[in-house]
């Protein structure tokens, strides 16, 4: 199968977490399917033991079942405790017209005390509906109940007997060396439908000591009806389930839960490989960053050199002045623009930033040449703020980080952009800065601070915390040169030269 897989647990409740349709939810969970829930009875239970346990009636639990295979395609079942004859004849009956793909029986029998949980009629019902399930998980004293044999001793003991329940009942049947002596914890899927080549395939494991292994067998099985859609082989899935479990144990005892027998920490991997942080949208992540950096937006519009632009009575000593240290700093931009390309993961962005190096030269600074002529855009000095600015760009750079740099690069689009469009309105045919008022609010240059906007939040969703972090920084850096370069104009900085 592609995609999800949907598991439907058939199981009895333990309000402590770790056994159940609880463990197997957190186990389906963890091995990347989606969970569902049919109650077979309610459990009073802790780390200790079991206190007392009610069978809800049987129509209702005929209804569960089909509510939901009335509504969901069902990958996989994994069914846990019968506690009853009647409770497992309605089971049996659902999967007989139901008729679902895998069906992972983990048959609840023994208590951890050693006492049987099930009557005669309940443990004689219970091997008639072996035969409707794919795979069947017994551990070694549930297996002997099934078997109707003595308790296997050894490793070897207990792979005849899975054989031979296998052939009795033909079903694929995993047999656990879990409570068996010694350091080593054999695992095994035998099948004697299979050649003999492939009867039995062992899956080697070495034992944990810890108490927290309440509801191990619970976790297992259900992990198991998870994988097998996805994987197909059983013998694969049992290795990848049982190198999950063993993580899930080896962290149980982080959880501090209960003083008995704790449970296992079924998101351990996950939480350690993955962080417990959601990761954003591409959109949030946009929205987050403008909205972090409103308070350099708000001083670039109160700044008196956009106030002045807006009004038209700004300086022309002032303007023409910026418009030299902005040449200055558009060719060095251009260089920038040009290494993203370099590093750019795709050719959509290659030619992007390829593109605007390339308009950063043939479009703004002709702009300004025309406004200042040639010599004079191409003799001046930069001053302290430009020389920062394009210092900044240039470490950016030169980490070689694509993400960092994209993200140095974008407060020049955007709060351009953003400045243009409410500067544009104030343009008129006698303003004397309309060509330039005019530039930035332009569609094309719309068109593509959306798309430099877009590549940067992409590649920040895409990142890791530390670096989407290290990205917001830059873009950050990037916006409050922004605001310091319109200062300058009619700030002291005007005068340096550097």
């Amino acid at each position: 199968m592609t995609g999800i897989p949907r598991v439907l647990s058939i199981a009895g409740t333990d309000p402590t977490g770790g056994a159940g349709i609880q463990a197997d939810l957190k186990s389906i969970a963890a091995n990347g399917g989606y969970g569902m829930a049919v109650v077979t009875a309610l459990v009073a239970q802790n780390t200790h033991g079991v206190r007392s346990v009610h069978v809800p009636p049987l129509d209702f639990l005929a209804e569960q079942l089909d509510a939901v295979s009335d509504d969901v395609e069902i990958d996989a079942v994994k069914i846990g405790m019968l506690a009853d004859a009647g409770v497992i004849g309605v089971v049996e009956a659902w999967l007989e017209r139901v008729q679902p793909p895998i069906v992972v029986l983990d048959p609840v029998m023994v208590a951890t005390s050693g006492d049987r949980l099930l009557d005669a009629n309940a443990e004689a019902a219970l091997r008639q509906l072996l035969s409707r399930a794919t795979l069947v998980t017994p551990n070694i004293p549930e297996l002997a109940i099934l078997a109707d044999e003595p308790r296997a001793l050894t490793w070897a003991d207990a792979l005849a007997q899975a054989e031979r329940l296998s052939e009795r009942h033909g079903v694929a049947v995993v047999a656990k060396g879990g409570h068996l002596d010694g350091d080593a914890v054999p695992d095994a899927v035998v099948d004697a439908s299979e050649s003999d080549d492939d009867r039995i395939r062992e899956v080697p494991g070495t034992r944990i000591v810890s108490t927290n292994t309440h509801g191990t067998g619970c976790s297992l099985s259900s992990a198991l009806a998870t994988l097998l859609p996805r994987i197909g082989d059983t013998a694969e899935a049992l290795a990848q389930a049982k190198c999950w479990l063993a993580e899930s144990i080896r962290y149980g005892a982080d959880l501090h839960v209960g003083s008995g027998n704790g449970p296992v920490s079924h998101f351990a991997g996950l939480w350690a490989r993955g962080g417990l942080e959601a990761r954003p949208t591409a959109a949030d992540l946009a929205a987050t960053w403008w909205n972090d950096i409103a308070d350099i937006r708000r001083d670039i519009d109160d700044s008196a050199f956009v106030r002045g632009l807006a009004a038209g009575d700004l300086d022309d000593g002032a303007f023409r002045w910026y418009l030299a240290q902005d040449a200055i700093y558009l060719r060095a931009y251009a260089r920038v623009l040009a290494e993203a390309s370099r590093l750019a993961p795709t050719a959509e962005e290659q030619a992007f930033w390829a593109t605007s190096a390339a308009g950063s030269i043939e479009g703004e600074l002709a702009l300004h040449e025309g406004w200042l002529g040639t010599e004079t855009v191409f003799d001046a000095e930069p001053s302290r703020v430009t020389t920062a600015y394009l210092d900044h760009l240039a470490a950016s750079a030169f980490r070689g980080d694509y993400g960092v740099l994209i993200a140095a690069l974008l407060p020049c689009f955007w709060l351009y952009h953003d400045a243009g469009l409410r500067l544009r309105d104030h343009a008129h045919d006698s303003h004397p800065y309309r060509s330039w008022l005019e530039t930035y609010a332009d569609p094309a240059f719309t068109i593509s601070n959306e798309r430099a906007i877009g590549f940067v939040a992409n590649a920040a969703a895409r990142a890791s915390d530390a670096d989407r972090s290290a990205m917001f920084t830059a873009f950050r850096a990037s916006a409050a040169h922004e605001r310091a370069f319109f200062d300058a104009p009619l700030t002291g900085d005007r005068d340096a030269r550097l």
